[in-house]
């Protein structure tokens, strides 16, 4: 769903840059909350995470592709406010490198990609973990539904935006229909990638899924005759390391990038097809980047396709955990240095 150069006028652009920068300025200061000992380490590595799967694109229908949209997963992993920020790394990353999604259209990305799939997903997933009975399997069932529903969510954001702001005259009912119809499909396999990472890392370490806090059973006990709750466990030690998580993470990440990749479907993602179907891609603009050494996910002057694309993916995850792992041990500072004042502070 990465919107093109062209697609969307400038004063509506103009006016998604807006929103995403505030909506950026606001994780910025949610995320310094939610980036503690145990999400601060594998925020960057989620983001590379989503950027790699987001290389695998899986057929959906005839001539259509998807892939991961990664917010709800992002939210659910490392937190609202640090899945938004995870996601807008991935789209500048995708956006400068490799001339994947227009830099004018970067507001609209984010707002849409970013933004709606993290609050859409984020507020189905806490809505069902209230519901649902307490446990792991609940998490991954809540994950499933979450990032199912958010990529429509997605779907419906852009046409709106389309609406307000298109440069083609297209019935928007026919895109409205055409961008969910496919998109209901696309959200079926980001939620079978969403749920099987989520319960993959809550069966390691559920203590570093944000999303699972405060949700273990308590257990009982029997006093007198009565069945009682048991007293809180204490804290995860903060020492626990995540070294081996993070590594793993990575190999992953590198292998889907660098290797599983050249397998994935050739066909135009949903909203390319829409566009071409619809009549919507009229306008579109070369992008800026199109110069760039890695643009359309190859590295140029390499002639084999494999070695070319594999490259090209392994470099992205790179430059993805840096970028992302640079921004959020800059947050999770600033949250240590205003801790410190505070302590300070009430010291004197």
């Amino acid at each position: 769903m990465h919107v093109p150069d062209g697609f969307i006028d400038a004063p509506l652009s103009a006016a998604t840059g807006a929103v995403a920068a505030g909506a950026l300025a606001v994780s910025l200061r949610g995320a310094r909350r939610e980036l503690d000992e145990r999400t601060a380490p594998l925020a960057g590595l989620v983001a590379a995470f989503i950027f790699a799967v987001q290389m695998l694109n899986f057929p959906v229908a005839a001539g259509t592709s998807g892939h991961l949209l990664g917010g709800a997963l992002a939210a659910i992993l490392v937190g609202p406010f640090t899945g938004v920020l995870c996601v807008s790394v991935v789209l500048l990353m995708q956006g400068i490198l490799f001339a994947d999604g227009g830099l004018t259209a970067l507001g609209v990305n984010i707002t849409d990609m970013a933004l709606v799939t993290t609050v859409v997903g984020y507020a189905v997933f806490r809505g069902l973990v209230k519901v649902l009975p307490r446990g792991r399997r609940s998490v991954t069932v809540a994950s499933f539904a979450a990032a199912l529903l958010s990529v429509p969510a997605a779907a419906v954001a852009f046409t709106l935006i389309y609406a307000l702001g298109g440069t083609t005259d297209v019935a928007i009912g026919k895109v409205a229909t055409a961008m969910i119809g496919v998109h209901v499909l696309i959200g079926l396999g980001e939620a079978a990638i969403t749920a099987l990472t989520v319960g993959a890392v809550i069966a390691v370490r559920p203590d570093l899924v944000y999303g699972a806090r405060g949700l273990r059973q308590r257990l009982k006990l029997r006093v007198n005759g009565e069945l009682v709750d048991a007293p809180p466990a204490g804290p995860v030690p903060a020492t626990r390391s995540h070294r081996k998580v993070w590594l793993t993470g990575l190999v992953a990440s590198l292998v889907l990038a660098g290797f599983v990749s050249f397998y994935a479907s050739a066909s135009p993602d949903g909203l390319m097809k829409v566009a071409h179907d619809q009549g919507i891609d009229r306008q579109t603009r070369r992008h800026a980047s199109d110069g760039s050494p890695l643009a359309g996910y190859g590295v140029r002057d390499v002639s084999d396709g494999r070695l070319s694309g594999g490259l090209a993916g392994v470099i992205g995850v790179g430059a993805t955990v840096v970028a992302g792992s640079t921004v959020f041990w800059a947050v999770r500072r600033r949250r240590g240095a205003a801790e410190s004042a505070a302590s300070s502070s009430r010291g004197v």
